[in-house]
């Protein structure tokens, strides 16, 4: 299971507005490249869908704290402080708001919210791999593009959620992602480009971190919603203008019915960048200063902020990538002597007071405002480490372990204050009540009410299952 890390990828970044795929060879092609360079999007058939799909019940959401890496279970939800010291690794253990239930003690806040929050401590991780890390946000273990080469065709939870959604404003995309690496992210397969994860990096001011999260002192622009030069407001919102742009295309279309999803699904995709409920959402400036200070500056915490303002605006699935590297990530704590992630104390170990602020900071923020039991939040990478420390030559670090790992839950109108499964003496395996990608996926389902027997077609019209034989929602939530 060990992979060297020293290569650059060739997606480090996603331009949401940049057009794929479009070849200019008819006449069609031509209509569509126009009408796409008013906006730069492809969301009308995407919104006209949740329309006719809008339910009366409030929307529920999901936000995925993606651990891109793989976080050590032992030095995290799952400690072993009994165990020798190669085995324990360097930190002490806190009790939590769960009797008898103690965690690593760099997440003293996780500790104090625990009562609202669920271990789970027997994932099972096999063939689970990173770069792309698919197996776990598609809830399907063939989704491992490094021994399948169909895995790419899988589609993500986020995309089936979006295609089934039952409610949301027509102008909030339903899935929604902050990436640092398009290998850290699911994306639609299958289910055609849209049902895409939205890009959000480009729509906020965000600091700018380097590789190994230094601060540059730059700020991304939100240049999302800067329309292009001598393109104006004013002008979108000309619909006789627009109108006439569009009679021009039927006529040189000679009355394709393509032409047909030029209607006002078209307007809702302006809207989202010229109207102002995806622009307010991003824009943290419209955030009480208290709030803000109460997330705090670093980049993670300013997109958790971000999350809580997308639940509210009517996104369905947020994924966070907490990484800073476009490689493996993060958390792919191997070593000292491994740059730049670097290993348990060294690696690991600032990493986690950043992240119990941010997580006890955003389920805190969903419960006050009572959107935390319609709003779902899982903290979880790819995989496990090995429960011995020292791997490829360092003393303190921990290697890549499929065999288990632990993630964290909580909201979702769930029954939390508990831990599912146990691993055995030294945390290197499961002892008891298992959990698959598939029993993840199916969870996930029942929460956004997805039928767990939805199915898909790949190109060849052959049906393929959303949730794996064998995939259930873990019962021990509901």
């Amino acid at each position: 299971m060990r992979v060297s890390h020293g290569h650059h990828h060739a997606f480090p970044t996603y331009f949401g507005r940049t057009a794929e795929g479009l070849a200019l060879l008819s006449r069609r092609g031509m209509i569509k490249a126009g009408l796409a360079g008013v906006a730069g999007l492809t969301l009308p058939t995407l919104l006209r869908e949740r329309a006719v799909a809008r339910a009366v019940s409030p929307p529920k959401s999901l936000i995925l704290l993606w651990m891109a890496g793989g976080p050590s279970q032992i030095d995290t939800w799952d400690p072993k402080p009994d165990r020798p010291v190669q085995n324990r690794g360097p930190f002490g253990t806190i009790e939590t708001r769960q009797p008898g239930v103690r965690i690593c003690d760099r997440l003293p806040m996780t500790a104090a919210l625990l009562d609202r929050c669920t271990i789970i401590r027997s994932v099972d991780a096999q063939l689970s791999n990173h770069e792309p890390n698919t197996v776990f946000q598609t809830g399907n273990r063939l989704a491992e593009p490094r021994t399948n080469p169909e895995a790419r065709s899988y589609p993500a939870i986020g995309s089936i959620v979006a295609k089934h959604l039952r409610s949301g404003p027509a102008t909030i995309p339903p899935y929604v992602a902050f990436m640092k690496s398009s290998s850290h992210l699911a994306f639609s397969g299958y289910l055609g480009r849209r049902y895409e994860p939205f890009i959000a990096n480009a729509c906020a001011r965000l600091p700018v971190l380097d590789l190994v999260g230094k601060e540059t002192g730059q700020t991304t622009g939100a240049d999302f919603f800067t329309l292009p030069k001598g393109l104006t407001t004013a002008r979108l919102d000309d619909r006789e203008g627009l109108r006439a742009a569009l009679d021009q295309a039927r006529r040189v279309l000679d009355g394709d019915p393509a032409v047909g999803s030029l209607d006002t699904f078209h307007q809702q995709a302006l809207d989202l960048v010229t109207g102002p409920t995806a622009r307010r959402a991003f824009d943290l400036d419209d955030e009480p200063r208290a709030v803000r200070e109460r997330y705090g500056d670093h980049l993670w915490c300013r997109q958790a902020l971000l999350a809580r303002r997308l639940v509210e605006a009517g996104a369905a699935f947020i994924t966070l990538d907490l990484s800073y590297h476009t490689a493996s990530g993060t958390w792919d704590n191997h070593g000292d002597n491994i740059p730049p992630y670097g290993g348990i104390s060294k690696g690991l170990g600032p990493l986690l007071p950043l992240f119990d602020h941010l997580y006890s900071t955003l389920v805190r923020d969903l419960d006050e405002r009572g959107l935390l039991d319609q709003t779902l939040v899982l903290a979880m990478g790819e995989f496990g480490r090995t429960p011995m420390m020292g791997t490829q030559g360092s003393t303190d670090g921990r290697d890549h372990w499929p065999r288990v790992m632990s993630m964290l839950v909580a909201g979702g109108g769930l029954r939390h204050g508990q831990v599912v499964g146990a691993t055995e003496a030294d945390g290197g395996s499961i002892k008891e009540r298992p959990v698959t990608p598939a029993d993840l996926a199916a969870t996930i389902y029942r929460h956004f009410d997805v039928p767990l027997d939805t199915t898909y077609n790949d190109p060849t019209g052959r049906p393929r299952a959303a949730v794996e034989p064998g995939g259930a929602p873990i019962p021990e939530l509901f």
